[in-house]
């Protein structure tokens, strides 16, 4: 048997000689292409779960005095009589926003394409640690068995919010709930670890294992936004787990980190949990703004507008992000001069998300424009995006902030951010880069009867909140029945419910696209959206290994219509530099 060794690790085109298994090829894989498929999968199927779990939170809020159906089937610990138990309804809460974050959104944003996408963007043929890039997944498989057993034990799953505020979260007896929580607790250091180990990974992989030619400023702004947000990570999650770990213990075998009674201060565990959580929403936001980025330049046929400004506004956000988690706080008795300081610091980081906003609508600007699903949708990513941002300008303000803070307001913010925001760019990255991992085209019109379903009725679950929360109704209400005497409040509160139907019915149309795509889709070419990256000049999807032969580049990242190329609209990384005159060239 010949030995190939490649340039780089060599590891994958090294195992291609080998004759695999199926597990040792689709389970227990070291390349990067397959594992990033294996956490689509993985969080495809929580991204349901999740949103299962607000389908009946939202019946509850909607119709408080009615039987829930099946409800006659269902464990006592979660109803009584046909009626939700408060105590059910706060592990909805909990839940939801647990599933949602650690185990759909974040592995799917970073676990999935900086997986598939960082190696073949720099010309590497995989990651620089390929067995801990397995060992990242399958950390994430006993996370979330943990998580779906906790609906199980006594007492059901943790039910003290997904932010487990201390001293609730923290009382150290093992009866039913605490169990749950326990389980909550294994589940979110084990989700630290894979995290951590992925950081690592990616950091390295983009440090040391960039092909000739491509320079920092050359890198595309996904891998950009993956390796900042890659950064992140890693600064942030052991802050997380460490915090995780103290609170486990203070369940678990009596300490009191968190328990005054003992000497502990519940306020360490917000500023732990908020620490890490306000750069954990530019984890979950970074990669969303990188892929739309590549989408709208594609779909433009434009250089992105600003390339460098760009690329300095996400280093911005990022840094900015780690000191502007105090504004999580301002309901907690902060000095008003700390206060201060924290809404200058959150006022701030607005400029380089406005700016971002801005530089994709002169991208646009003038463009020859193809709305292809993917467009759509990262174009709805900016739209959703900057009403997010316009409403979370309201919370840097410490007198507004204490008024909504606990209100309905809140929760339309938080889901235009990470909804209308991250899944939004999500989806279009999904019908953008199917074709690379697949080889075969998503429907077209499947796909947009898809986003505009999602479009419409995501606004119509969540931008009503705006109006409920500055109405006074509070997040977290198990009985929304004590907001009646508002004028058309219960109304309000059916109308997102059903909305809300909607929302998740248009999943399973996007689920029937996906996995039928797969299988009966139309074969897909190396380029369809002639796009210039490396890993369109592969073939779809790439080789074990990546490449025949380690790339070159010669240019910046979206060199859309190119004055020096006259019989296309495009010019590749890796497109020698004798096509075009010396004029031509990248960032």
């Amino acid at each position: 048997m010949a030995t190939i060794v490649a340039e780089g690790t060599g590891q994958a085109i090294l195992e291609e000689h080998h004759p695999q298994t199926f597990l040792r090829k689709y389970m227990f894989s070291t390349d990067h292409k397959i594992i990033a498929i294996q956490f689509l999968i993985y969080t495809l199927f929580f991204l349901m779960i999740g949103g299962f779990l607000a389908i009946m939170m939202r019946y509850q809020i909607a119709w408080p005095d009615q039987t829930l159906p099946g409800g006659g089937i269902l464990p006592e610990s979660m109803v009584a009589s046909g009626y939700m138990l408060p105590e059910f309804y706060n592990s909805l809460v909990t839940m939801h926003g647990s599933i949602m974050v650690f185990l759909a959104i974040m592995p799917m944003l970073v676990g999935v394409y900086a997986n598939y996408l960082i190696p073949l963007q720099i010309g590497a043929d995989d990651m620089a640690f390929p067995r801990l890039n397995m060992m990242s997944f399958w950390l994430m498989v006993p996370a979330g068995l943990l998580t779906l057993a906790s609906f199980f034990v006594v007492g059901g799953a943790a039910s003290s919010g997904w932010t487990l505020y201390a001293p609730l979260s923290a009382r150290p007896d093992l009866s039913g709930v605490e169990l749950g929580q326990i389980y909550w607790l294994l589940a979110l250091v084990l989700i630290g670890l894979s995290s951590i180990l992925g950081s690592v990974n990616y950091i390295t992989t983009v440090i040391n294992m960039r092909a000739p030619g491509m320079t920092w400023f050359r890198m595309p702004l996904t891998v950009w936004a993956l390796f900042i947000t890659a950064i992140l990570g890693l600064l942030a999650m052991p802050v997380l787990s460490a915090a995780g770990i103290m609170l486990l213990f203070d369940q678990t075998i009596g300490t009191t980190f968190f328990l005054p009674e003992g000497g502990g201060q519940p306020l360490l565990w917000q500023h732990l949990f908020w620490f890490f959580g306000h750069p954990e929403v530019y984890i979950l936001i970074l990669p969303a703004m990188g892929f739309t980025s590549e989408i709208i330049a594609a779909g433009s046929r434009k250089p992105v507008f600003g390339y460098h400004a760009m690329v300095w506004a996400i280093i911005s956000i990022a840094f900015l992000g780690f000191v502007v988690w105090g504004h999580h706080m301002f309901q907690s008795g902060m000095n008003p001069m700390l206060g201060l300081s924290f809404t200058i610091s959150t006022l701030l980081i607005a400029v380089p998300s406005a700016i971002k906003t801005f530089n994709w609508m002169g991208t646009m600007w003038r463009g020859n424009l193809h709305f292809h699903t993917a467009m759509l949708f990262a174009v709805g990513f900016v739209a959703m995006f900057a009403i997010g941002g316009l409403s979370g300008i309201f919370m840097a303000s410490t007198p507004v902030d204490i008024y909504i803070h606990d209100t309905y307001f809140i929760v339309a913010h938080i889901h235009y951010v990470l909804f209308g925001g991250s899944l939004f760019a999500l989806f279009g990255a999904i019908y953008y880069w199917f074709p690379k991992m697949f080889g075969r085209m998503m429907n077209e019109k499947l796909g947009k009867v898809h986003f505009w379903l999602t479009l419409i009725f995501f606004n119509l679950v969540f931008f009503p909140m705006h109006g409920v929360g500055m109405a006074g109704m509070m997040r977290r209400i198990y009985d929304s029945s004590g907001y009646a005497h508002l004028q058309g409040i219960q109304d309000t509160n059916a109308l997102i419910t059903f909305a809300a139907l909607g929302l998740y019915a248009s999943g399973f149309l996007f689920a029937f696209n996906f996995f039928w795509s797969m299988k009966k889709g139309k074969k897909a070419e190396a380029n369809p959206w002639n796009a210039t990256t490396l890993e369109w000049q592969t073939p779809s999807p790439p080789m074990h290994g990546n490449w025949a032969e380690t790339p070159v580049v010669y240019h910046g990242p979206h060199e859309f219509s190119h004055p020096d190329v006259e019989d296309k609209d495009w010019l590749a990384q890796n497109e020698r530099p004798d096509v075009v005159s010396p004029a031509g060239g990248g960032h």
